[in-house]
């Protein structure tokens, strides 16, 4: 439940950005639209590293690999395949967005990207995918697949 949960909330987050469903964007402010995905977050950043992530606020190259974690990711944990790299780049993804929010103001260190990240790497661990996810499906898949395909998607 957990893992299917988890996929929910970000590709939730994806579908509200490229269609601005009108929660956290709107929809003349939506990918579709021609607004970024990352100009809103990332241009009004007040924390110690605004001074890194603000440049980056708006770039192309940056919202289409922000929005294509937020879809690879997702869709991922909510079929439970290929879990392991959804745990790593998932968790690249919730640090990334850890360091943007730092100082954090009600925890000296933790919030919930953290919180996220420790999530996708435990259901990667434990093989969450077996139960109501398509990893056994997967893993007879992959091992017909060449070695670096095996390898770059287990």
């Amino acid at each position: 439940m957990l893992r299917i949960l988890l996929g929910a909330i970000l590709l939730w987050a994806f579908a509200d950005k490229v269609f601005g469903l009108g929660f956290a964007t709107p929809a003349a402010k939506s990918w579709l639209a021609g607004g970024s995905p990352t100009a809103g977050y990332l241009g009004s950043l007040k924390g110690s590293l605004a001074g890194v992530f603000q440049p980056l606020a708006g770039n192309p190259a940056v919202d289409a690999a922000f929005m294509l974690g937020l879809l690879l990711v997702g869709a991922a944990l909510v079929l439970g395949v290929a879990l392991r790299a959804a745990a790593v780049g998932g968790t690249a993804l919730m640090l990334l967005m850890w360091l943007t929010a730092l100082p954090i103001k009600t925890n000296p260190v933790l919030d919930e990207h953290i919180i996220y990240a420790a999530a996708m790497i435990a259901l990667a661990a434990t093989g969450a995918g077996r139960v109501w996810g398509l990893e056994r499906r997967w893993t007879a898949t992959l091992a017909a697949a060449p070695g670096a395909v095996r390898a770059a998607l287990a």
